[in-house]
């Protein structure tokens, strides 16, 4: 699973299970648009789903489906 932990840093403080949500929806979102090798293009959907989910949102679909819905309207990440 891909984790988005290292995308953290210091400054973000999350529960366990919101972690989890968001490393799910990271992962959801990285193999859907194929972002295996391409580490600025993960980082910035890790930047995205780290700032939904300071804003409450803790479900990984959900999370999943807005950074995909904005990344194929071209929107920044």
């Amino acid at each position: 699973m891909a984790d988005i932990i290292p995308f953290l840093r210091s400054q973000a403080v999350f529960d366990p299970e919101a972690t989890h949500a968001m490393s799910v929806a990271f992962e959801q979102v990285c193999q859907a648009l194929k972002l295996n090798d391409d580490q600025r293009a993960r980082e910035a959907v890790a930047e995205r789903i780290i700032e939904l989910a300071r804003c409450g949102e803790h479900d990984p679909m959900r999370l999943s489906d807005r950074v995909l819905r904005e990344a194929r309207r071209g929107e920044p990440a």
